[in-house]
């Protein structure tokens, strides 16, 4: 039980700094990254972060690789 108490106290702590990255980034002026696809209807929009989708991947392998490699 302490391994997994552990395990969620980090990933909060991951997803605070995301989290204060990302009022950081809206403080700026940053509303999307690029890649950002948007599509407008009458009272519909859709955006699908691709380039937010990318970058998350390559952060994830990295840290996943740097974490777990025996």
């Amino acid at each position: 039980m302490e391994i997994a108490g552990k395990l969620l106290l980090g990933m909060a702590l991951i997803l605070a700094i995301l989290g204060v990255g990302a009022l950081v980034l809206a403080k700026l002026g940053v509303e999307r990254l690029p890649a950002t696809l948007t599509w407008h209807s009458d009272n519909v929009t859709v955006f699908v972060p691709i380039g937010l989708m990318v970058v998350v991947s390559i952060v994830a392998t990295i840290l996943l690789n740097v974490f777990l490699r025996r």
